[in-house]
């Protein structure tokens, strides 16, 4: 079965050249040129990932990172003119799973979409194996996360930092492992990244926080009471 995927951009002649990319990769797609359109476009049709620009009108692409983020893990990577690295971070803050830079090859962006959708659906493969923690509990086959019974949106990186810290509970882990492990030793970023989704993930995890432990100066672990 085709791949889903949603473009997000407002410059009509990028879009038009992402569009062909696109289809030469056997994707099925859907554009939107504005942020209005994107959720929209989203409510009528399932995808499983966003290419999300960010300068756009009437809604911009942080408002639907934050929207989509409230209901759905679907991959999103973010697609804009904006190198700044508090920029970047803002985007892994709110939800995003990748991040490509203006101007870029169209060959870039192909292959960031493939890595993550692979490693999105051998997460959706994993074994069917529930690991249930102090009313935490992570089913690997359903991507599903809840606390004492209710529901976790976490997105797909969200979901493997987690599952990543609940499998070597009880390590030390330095900032560095979890990016690697994680993010891959290819990914290009540093140790923030990790500190900026820890937090976001501590947020949602709400009164389950404390089970992720800071280890001054060096990294984190996931403690809990069997």
């Amino acid at each position: 079965m085709k791949k889903k995927i949603l473009l997000v951009e407002d410059e009509k002649r990028m879009r038009i050249l992402l569009c062909d990319y696109l289809k030469r990769e056997d994707f099925e797609y859907y554009e939107a040129s504005n942020g209005l359109e994107a959720m929209e476009m989203l409510k009528k049709n399932p995808v499983d990932l966003v290419v999300l620009d960010i300068m756009m009108p009437f809604m911009d692409g942080w408002e639907v990172c934050k929207h989509i983020r409230k209901t759905s893990n679907i991959p999103i990577i973010i697609l804009t003119a904006k190198a700044e690295e508090e920029d970047k971070l803002l985007g892994y803050e709110l939800g995003a799973d990748d991040y490509v830079t203006k101007p870029f090859s169209p060959k870039v962006l192909i292959a960031k979409i493939k890595v993550l959708l692979k490693r999105t659906e051998a997460t959706s493969e994993a074994n069917n194996t529930l690991i249930s923690m102090d009313g935490l509990t992570i089913n690997e086959l359903s991507h599903e996360v809840r606390i004492n019974d209710e529901e976790v949106v976490l997105s797909p990186k969200e979901y493997e930092l987690l599952l990543y810290l609940v499998k070597n509970a009880g390590i030390a882990l330095t900032r560095n492992q979890i990016l690697d492990s994680v993010w891959g030793v290819d990914y290009y970023g540093d140790a923030r990244t990790v500190d900026t989704n820890i937090k976001r993930l501590r947020e949602k995890l709400k009164e389950k926080a404390y089970l992720i432990t800071t280890i001054r100066g060096s990294g984190y672990r996931f403690e809990v009471k069997r």
